[in-house]
């Protein structure tokens, strides 16, 4: 159906009616004509629209084109950018610009775009000949809008319009314009093209023009455009839809943050655990009631704990050893503020460790008793006979228990569940596999390799490689060379030499007493000759080990005795004074105790004077007539070269004691031994532990000891000073003994283990002469010897 007749503006100015035809939804034609008419206002004229194929005479200084939906090329319609025939020159307006928010009288429906011109263009009047929904030549895009509201810039500024650009609100536009062959062609009726029937591509971009008047660069074809969609506010929309999207997600995890902070305020942090267990996101409260639900069974099952390869268990109640639970759960701390330790705690797990009320003491007690079993001295390379064949003995390293950390670990890792490993500190050797056999080749194999003689006077001794044999030994020395230095029993191969060359030497005699009659008589000492066994066998590992003479000559030398009849005359000595004895050592330990013995007996203690076993019996080697027997080491049962000279320390101590002597210094074996009185006796070990004591006496004091393959009896012989008693307390404090398995192949010695208590010794002496009475207590502490089970 046809709409009214709308006028025509014709080239003289006038107007003329024409047939309209409906225009679609999407569009309406707009031609531009010189005339007095506004732009885009309401009392603008319509323009008419031509038949299909009819052309219109332009009016000078007017370019009219058709202008396809933006970014849809028509048929015969240069790229951007580029000229053709009949397209609008430069500084020409395209048509269809719309008056944004200006419908016109006769405009068919308020989605109609409306065009504009430089001057007298109607605004809004429908096109003839233009299909419905089809925007017809010269027409914009529906929903572009366009600008025709006066702007805050002055009315009259030029503007300049460009397909594909988007519309800048009421900002003022610049005319360019026209200029060559286009301004010539005045009269040039303009072309109608068709649109294709498609959809209506987005709404054209236009740009403000600079006031210079310059054009902006054409827009490349590949672009796709950046204008204003429907419904659209422009440009900015499109920039600003990013930051929208990035606020609102930024809001959501703030809001997300703070829910998650409240809702965990006061709670373990997320991630938390302890001992094992997972408290991370519980309450406070229930933190401590799931640890100590958990812990609590433990605390009555024995630790279990390695220390290399000892395994042994520790009581914890026995050791002291008890949670904190309220100052574990604190020590995880409060919830944390940072966002970023708040997510990855939803990924990763903190160990808080386990706060203990520990009685250090205690748990030091209980971890002495693994240090005997654990405690590996290292064993150096060595040489050791089969017979008269060396055997080498490679060196092994050793390891200590390291007890102020083992304290530490146990405290802090007990309650986990798991098995406590302690630390240890190794022990490495000084010697070498290469040591061994260097002294192999060249010490051991020429050594055996055949007999010894002795040449004395008048006399001759042999020895055999099985003797040699017996009395050779190596010691292991880092600052040596070689490393293994060998040794000569000089002791061992006296007994075996004395007996051929006794016939040889007149031996001397010590001075002694006689209390046979009741009163002591000194029996005379007499000087001998005999053979200095020491400056004989001086040199002779050189001679068996040489390519000479196996032979060595017997040095013979006066011998003066030790105690002289003078000396002892001149002691003030009226009889005995003390006597100790004690028995129970094995045969090799035997061997150790009689000759130390021997060097103790007939020593003289002058008033004033300090006694020293070390100094009397050091060093206790191969060399100084010692041999290999039992001894205690760092509390457990081992074995080493003067084993058993303890109980010469122990014997020495208690004559000692109940003579009256002053204790200077001694100290007790770090478990009781049943065969000693308890808390009154004494070992030794190198140069570390002596035995001291003073003879505070007017009178000088002799020693003299007997040995028998049973026992040993030491006598001290002076002035009586003093009535001497002594009162054992009771055994407290019992500590039960621990039970340690030794792995197969592992060094070990059985036991079944002891007690470990504490106790008491008072000494209660009686002035004779005063009868003043003083009372002295002593009170010692012994660990448990542990039950030993080797694999």
């Amino acid at each position: 159906m046809s709409a009214p007749a709308a006028p025509i503006a014709t080239a003289d100015g006038s107007t003329a009616n024409a047939p309209a035809e409906a225009p679609g939804a999407d569009g309406a034609a707009a031609v531009c004509a010189n005339g007095p008419a506004d732009a885009a206002g309401p009392n603008a004229a319509a323009a008419s629209a031509r038949p299909a194929g009819e052309q219109q005479p332009s009016a000078p200084d007017t370019a009219v084109a058709d202008t396809p939906a933006a970014g849809t090329p028509v048929a015969g319609t240069a790229e951007p950018g580029t000229s053709t025939p009949g397209a609008p020159a430069a500084g020409a307006s395209p048509a269809g610009n719309p008056a944004a928010g200006n419908p016109t009288a006769g405009a068919p429906n308020p989605g109609s775009a409306a065009g504009t011109s430089a001057t007298g263009t109607a605004a809004g009047t429908p096109t003839t000949g233009t299909p419905a929904g089809t925007p017809a030549a010269g027409t914009a895009a529906v929903g572009t809008p366009a600008s025709s509201s006066p702007s805050d810039e002055t009315d009259d500024r030029p503007t300049a319009v460009h397909s594909a650009a988007p519309v800048w609100g009421s900002e003022d536009t610049q005319v360019l314009p026209r200029t060559g062959a286009a301004s010539a062609s005045v009269d040039q009726p303009t072309q109608r093209l068709g649109a294709p029937a498609r959809p209506v591509d987005p709404p054209t971009e236009q740009f403000r023009m600079p006031t210079g008047g310059a054009v902006p660069p054409a827009q490349s074809s590949g672009t796709p455009p950046t204008g204003d969609r429907p419904g659209g506010s422009g440009t900015g929309g499109g920039r600003k839809k990013p930051l929208l999207i990035v606020a609102g997600v930024v809001a959501v995890l703030g809001l997300l943050y703070v829910a998650d902070l409240v809702v965990s305020a006061g709670n373990v942090p997320r991630g938390v655990t302890v001992a094992g267990l997972e408290l991370g996101g519980l309450s406070k409260a229930d933190a401590r009631q799931r640890l100590q639900e958990a812990i609590e069974p433990r605390s009555s099952l024995p630790v279990q704990i390695t220390a290399g390869p000892v395994q042994s268990q520790i009581d914890p109640k026995a050791a002291g050893l008890e949670v904190d639970y309220q100052a574990t759960i604190d020590q995880a701390g409060a919830q944390p503020l940072n966002p970023v330790t708040r997510i990855t705690s939803f990924f990763s797990e903190r160990e808080v460790g386990v706060i203990n009320k520990a009685d250090e003491r205690s748990v030091t007690t209980a971890l002495e008793q693994l240090k005997p079993v654990v405690d590996q001295a290292p064993v150096e390379g060595n040489v050791r006979f089969e017979g008269t064949t060396p055997v080498a003995v490679p060196p092994v390293p050793g390891q200590t228990l390291d007890l102020s950390a083992a304290v530490g670990v146990l405290e802090r890792e007990w309650a986990s569940g798991a098995p406590v490993a302690l630390p240890l500190i190794p022990q490495p050797t000084a010697t070498t596999n290469d040591d061994v056999q260097e002294a192999i080749e060249k010490v051991a194999t020429p050594a055996v390799s055949a007999p010894l003689t002795i040449k004395g006077e008048g006399a001759d001794a042999v020895l055999q490689p099985a003797d040699i044999a017996s009395a050779l030994t190596f010691r292991a020395d880092a600052a040596a060379s070689p490393k293994l230095v060998p040794e000569i029993n000089n002791e061992a191969l006296k007994e075996v030499a004395s007996p051929q060359l006794a016939a040889t030497e007149k031996p001397a005699r010590d001075a002694s007493l006689d209390f046979s009659s009741g009163t002591p008589t000194v029996v005379p000492s007499q000087d001998g000759r005999g053979i200095d066994y020491d400056k004989t066998f001086e040199n002779v590992v050189a001679v068996l080990t040489g390519t000479g003479e196996r032979s060595v000559v017997a040095v013979y030398a006066d011998q003066k005795a030790e105690l002289t009849t003078e000396k002892l005359s001149s002691l003030g000595i009226t009889g005995e004074i003390s006597s100790f004895t004690t028995g129970g050592f094995a045969a090799d330990s035997g061997q150790n105790i009689k000759r130390a013995a021997q060097q103790v007996n007939g020593t003289i203690v002058q008033p004033g004077e300090t006694f020293s076993l070390n100094a009397l019996t050091n060093p206790r080697n191969a060399a100084n007539g010692y041999v290999e027997a039992g001894i205690i080491e760092n509390g457990h049962s081992a074995r080493g070269v003067g084993g058993g000279v303890s109980q010469v320390a122990t014997t020495l101590y208690n004559a000692a004691y109940f003579a009256g002597m002053v204790d200077v210094a001694h100290k007790e074996h770090s478990f009781y031994i049943s065969r000693y009185p308890v808390a009154r006796e004494a070992t030794v070990f190198d140069d570390i532990i002596d035995l001291k004591f003073r003879n505070d006496g007017p009178t000088g004091v002799l020693i003299q000891t007997f040995w028998t393959p049973s026992n040993l009896t030491v006598k001290m012989f002076g002035t009586k000073r003093y009535e001497v008693t002594s009162e054992t307390g009771p055994r407290t404090n019992p500590t039960e003994p621990q039970t340690i398995t030794i792995p197969p192949g592992q060094a070990c010695t059985p036991s079944k283990g002891s007690q470990g208590f504490t106790a008491t010794d008072t000494r209660v002496m009686r002035n004779l002469e005063t009868g003043e009475v003083t009372r002295k207590t002593r009170t010692v502490k012994y660990n448990p010897s542990p039950n030993v089970i080797c694999g």
